[in-house]
């Protein structure tokens, strides 16, 4: 899948998308539907709520696809920080924290903030998960 990132700002704040790692969860649509409109291009309108709102929204993503940068902070990397991982119910493991992961051929890519893992098998986006454990009915 194609390394996409788009940004919608807001102020000093700037929502950055990766659709790539986005698992299709549906919390950013539930928490702030007047801010995320699946159906609609773009499909991001963050003048709909206020910056706090949207940044507590983001905390809540689940594969990291979701996140924000703010104008004069620097983003700093903890390559030290704990890596944690949770079994979402019918759905990906999500590995929360700085990961290598190690491709059979030997590549190594690094991943940051939260990698959702596929366990149904379906994701066509391997070792990714892409919402396919939704299409499928996966239990597990």
């Amino acid at each position: 899948m194609k390394d996409i990132t788009k940004r919608y700002e807001k102020g000093d704040l700037t929502i950055v998308w990766k659709p790539a790692k986005c698992i299709h969860a549906g919390e950013c649509v539930k928490a702030l539907p007047e801010v995320y409109k699946p159906n609609e291009k773009p499909w991001i309108s963050p003048e709909h709520a206020t910056i706090e709102e949207i940044q507590a929204q983001i905390a809540k993503c689940p594969s990291g696809a979701l996140s924000y940068e703010m104008k004069g902070e620097e983003v700093v990397e903890n390559s030290e920080a704990m890596v944690s991982v949770e079994v979402m119910s019918n759905g990906p493991l999500l590995c929360k924290g700085t990961v290598d992961v190690k491709y059979a051929d030997g590549t190594v890519e690094k991943k940051d903030n939260v990698t959702a893992f596929c366990r149904c098998g379906a994701s066509s986006n391997k070792p990714y998960c892409d919402g396919a454990h939704g299409k499928i009915g996966f239990q597990g």
